[in-house]
């Protein structure tokens, strides 16, 4: 088994799905993600089951919500006045838009409700609240 150490480049397949089963990402029929171990910002859960194989290996890992993506965050929704957007902003339910917070740090929101008066933005990451599962595949240690 070769030990894979901060700096390598991992190469791996993936099928990721949500506990009702439906798939949220793969790399089926597409190259596998690529990422330098210790470098690049992974979901604990995903990183331990990496970690944990060797190349060539297949397993399905579940991972619970504290080891992913963390839990749903009621205060990282808001709600603002349309007044407030820009006018030439073209809006849809799913789109992700950059703002600052309150510290002036930039943060990513998605649109999760659009009505006449106002926008709602959620800075909660996509995945927030799920338990995932990966079908995962090592193929390659570089």
């Amino acid at each position: 088994m070769a030990q894979m150490q901060n700096g390598d480049k991992i190469s791996v397949h993936y099928t990721g799905k949500l506990a009702d089963g439906s798939i949220f990402d793969s790399t089926a029929g597409e190259d596998p993600f690529v990422f330098t171990l210790g470098e690049d910002d992974l979901i604990d859960g995903f990183l331990t089951a990496i970690q944990s194989m060797n190349v060539g290996e297949k397993k399905t890992v579940t991972i619970g919500v504290e080891d992913a993506y963390g839990e749903w965050h009621e205060d990282m929704v808001i709600e603002v006045p349309r007044s407030e957007m820009p006018a030439d902003l073209d809006l849809e339910v799913g789109d992700e838009l950059e703002v600052t917070d309150e510290e002036d740090e930039p943060m990513i929101v998605s649109v999760s409700e659009i009505t006449d008066t106002t926008v709602t933005l959620d800075g909660n990451p996509a995945l927030a609240g799920e338990v995932l599962t990966f079908d995962l595949e090592l193929v390659a240690i570089n």
